[in-house]
């Protein structure tokens, strides 16, 4: 498997949910909002035998001063065109996650002949809650177009990817394994959101349930070290992508 980490760069953000774009070589840490988090937006593409895979789909932001989508610019670098993509995952709706869903020019599915996979029950949760953390507008037209409402707590998509409901992060959020002949990868996204978050047991208040997410993350990093998973982090400023098992052997 190829993956490929589709950095739409670093923010910050606090109560209001609000995204302000940070340079990290420039900005001064201590500019920052008091409360604030930094935080990477990084959707992954994942490209297997079967498939061309798009792990959540970012802020949505344009590339630059220009009209294209940031995200749509950084495929294109690596000569995926939307139309090549033919699964989209969401891990949960946040509004930073859901940006690159729907194509603001047109009102349409940015990935025309993708299935977008996403969890029946978040869907409801995000229309009620539409508003701070969710943007519903950018939802909608997805679910006009091709999409598969996963309704288990658990299962299987296509036989190799997995997915199960954890209500760690979000009331409905979900995690993905994707496994090809020996590799496996972990998409936890804010599960799991951030490299040092894995090695550290803390629980986090902007979670649905902290304490869950907390011990979520130590499992998973114990197992992937014995298993040899790659882990995906979504909101990583410097480490995208690791692999604990190797770690260990040095």
């Amino acid at each position: 498997m190829k993956i490929i980490p589709l950095s739409e760069g670093s923010f910050t953000v606090d109560a209001t949910k609000k995204f302000v774009p940070f340079r990290l070589s420039e900005d001064e840490m201590s500019a920052r909002p008091q409360g604030s988090l930094l935080v990477e937006i990084q959707p992954f593409l994942i490209i297997t035998s079967k498939d061309i895979l798009l792990l959540d789909t970012g802020l949505g932001f344009n590339h630059g001063s220009g009209r294209q989508m940031q995200l749509l610019a950084h495929l294109a670098e690596n000569g995926i065109q939307p139309g090549d993509i033919t699964k989209v995952l969401m891990s949960h709706l946040h509004k930073d996650h859901t940006g690159g869903m729907v194509n603001a020019a047109t009102g349409k599915p940015s990935f025309e002949n993708a299935t977008y996979y996403i969890q029946e029950r978040e869907v409801a949760f995000a229309r009620e809650k539409d508003g701070i953390s969710y943007d519903f507008s950018r939802v909608e037209p997805v679910l006009e177009g091709h999409v598969n409402l996963l309704r288990a707590d658990e299962g299987f998509i296509d036989g190799y990817i997995q997915y199960r409901v954890t209500g760690a992060h979000s009331k409905f959020h979900q995690v993905f394994w994707i496994r090809e002949d020996e590799d496996t990868l972990f998409f936890g996204a804010d599960d799991a959101p951030q490299y040092q978050q894995m090695k550290h047991r803390f629980a986090a208040k902007y979670d649905y349930d902290g304490k869950k997410a907390m011990e979520l993350r130590s499992a998973w990093w114990e197992e992937g070290k014995n298993k040899d998973w790659q882990f995906l982090f979504y909101h990583d400023t410097r480490k995208p992508v690791a692999r604990p098992g190797k770690e260990a052997m040095l």
